[in-house]
């Protein structure tokens, strides 16, 4: 029989462990986008966004992943950032989060950055024509944008991204060596749906449908 695994339940056994944090982490996080920290925003092409949905709901939180060119999110002021919801699958979880509850974390990477860039704040949505007409790429406007007051934003040291060779060469993995798309539709629905075909069309309908 196996052990139980001990739990750790208070914040003085947590800090007990771990200690206080050095002057460094602390110092760094601001409530206002630096220009430094600004610098790193323009510069990156991808983020995850973190949020929690209504609790009278059970509070289903989601964490996904946004992606577009460089400077994708815009830095409005100092204390707002903007994002444009482009295509994806409807399902919106984002988004229903957002008005349940305006919490938001973001994490930002640059492609052969080793820190990484945090923003926590609030946010609300809007469709404002002017905004989303801002926002157009190829002549087409997202259906909503992101306004995201924030409340800390501070960099992440490179810890994880050197240990994950994130940006290594010799730590990419073939794609063919994992499950596609069409392998889980079509074990999670009997073949219903999914299979080969729906990976082959899938490539081409998503190349036709980024913006």
């Amino acid at each position: 029989m196996s052990r139980p695994i001990s739990r750790i339940e208070t914040l003085e056994e947590l800090q007990a462990l771990y200690g206080e944090p050095g002057q460094a982490s602390l110092v760094k996080e601001t409530a206002e986008i630096i220009p430094q920290y600004r610098a790193f925003i323009e510069a990156s092409p991808f983020c995850t966004i973190a949020t929690m949905g209504d609790a009278r709901d059970g509070g289903m939180m989601d964490c996904s992943p946004r992606g577009d060119l460089p400077g994708f999110v815009r830095v409005h002021d100092e204390r707002t950032l903007m994002m444009p919801d482009r295509k994806g699958n409807n399902r919106v979880d984002t988004l229903r989060n957002v008005l349940a509850d305006p919490r938001v974390a973001l994490c930002f990477l640059v492609p052969g950055s080793l820190n990484a860039l945090r923003v926590n704040g609030e946010a609300h949505l809007s469709a404002d024509p002017d905004l989303l007409a801002s926002f157009a790429v190829e002549g087409k406007a997202p259906r909503s944008v992101m306004v995201i007051r924030t409340r800390s934003v501070y960099f992440q040291c490179g810890r994880a991204v050197v240990r994950s060779k994130l940006w290594e060469e010799e730590a990419k993995i073939d794609p063919a060596s994992l499950p596609t798309a069409g392998d889980v539709l079509a074990h999670v629905s009997n073949n219903e749906i999914g299979g080969p075909d729906y990976d082959v069309e899938w490539s081409g309908r998503a190349l036709k449908t980024l913006w």
